[in-house]
């Protein structure tokens, strides 16, 4: 992990040693001297745009996987995602919204398309729980993921409807949808630290009860476990996950399912040893696909969404046919 972190800031079209980014993340952390060499257009590359952005594309990365582990426990569903539940629609669609009207809060500046994003995407699985919850007392899984199902086509077709009208800011909206982490500084890192503590001290408190859910809910409930109660509050906490990192970064699939996969794989069900495992596992893929993303043609760039997709598709296909046999 540590080799990948150091190889997405050390590989770009400027050219810095790893002991010349140490001595940069040194002098910005405790104030050491730099050596004469180092010149500051070098720091300024290091510390301004490649630090911040492979840290951020590895907690958008362990969000989207420890979430995908949360929603794939909880809806006893190997294939489920967390968009399932509609937050990549609700937060796309506020995106949307925010870049075709241009409309900017004072106080937030770069930060009010994430955060607006992010509540926007929040309230929409919110609307799904409620939704399930008012068809099927019982919060079954299946009500769940067609609830998600349904609001996510609804909102979509209102994005789409919302993107046709507006030609100017197309391009620009739908190289958000596929996602990046260009131009991304130490504020949007920052805000997704906020969120990615909270979300995952939200789930790992519920761990046993995740270890249980997957033997059914009956099993659970056997055991003491108040399922409906502990879906809601999972749920909370996994789009609390998802719905920051599609706010930070646009919309990249097919990491929240590979890295619980592999992760349950390697180290077995129990969720105290999938979750950090996923959040490793999908971080490090996360900034290998943006490693990938920067550097296939630069000095242009392909959305990480798309990387990821290459990758994902054909896993999500294996899984699928697996699971038949």
């Amino acid at each position: 992990m540590s080799g990948v972190l150091l190889g997405g800031i050390v590989i770009g079209s400027t050219n810095v040693g790893a002991v010349d980014i140490l001595n940069i993340i040194m002098n910005k952390l405790f104030n050491f001297p730099l050596p004469n060499r180092i010149q500051a257009n070098d720091v300024a590359i290091i510390w301004n745009l490649r630090l911040p952005r492979v840290i951020l594309a590895f907690l958008v990365g362990g969000a989207l996987s420890a979430s995908g582990a949360v929603v794939q426990s909880v809806l006893k569903n190997t294939l489920a995602s967390p968009y399932t539940l509609g937050v990549s629609s609700g937060a796309s669609f506020s995106a949307g919204l925010i870049m075709i009207f241009g409309l900017n809060i004072p106080f937030l500046g770069k930060l009010t398309l994430p955060l607006v994003g992010f509540f926007a995407g929040l309230i929409t699985v919110f609307s799904v729980i409620a939704f399930a919850a008012k068809v099927d007392k019982g919060l079954s899984n299946h009500t769940i993921i067609l609830a998600g199902m349904v609001f996510s086509l609804f909102v979509n077709a209102a994005f789409t409807i919302v993107t046709a009208l507006s030609h100017n800011s197309i391009e620009r909206i739908v190289f958000w949808q596929m996602g990046s982490f260009s131009l991304r500084g130490w504020s949007y890192v920052k805000a997704a630290l906020i969120f990615f503590i909270i979300g995952i001290i939200g789930v790992l408190r519920y761990t046993r009860e995740m270890d249980l859910l997957t033997f059914g809910e009956n099993e659970a409930k056997v055991n003491g476990v108040e399922t409906e109660k502990v879906k809601r509050i999972l749920l909370v906490f996994s789009s609390i996950l998802t719905g920051s990192a599609v706010a930070l970064s646009g919309t990249i699939g097919f990491v929240d399912l590979i890295a619980p996969h592999v992760a349950r794989k390697i180290f077995g069900s129990r969720h105290i040893y999938v979750l950090p495992m996923s959040i490793i596992f999908g971080g490090t893929l996360m900034v290998i696909s943006d490693m990938i993303a920067r550097t296939l043609i630069s000095p242009s760039e392909l959305p990480v969404g798309a990387i990821t997709a290459i990758v994902g598709a054909p896993f999500f296909a294996y899984i699928y046919f697996k699971k038949k046999e």
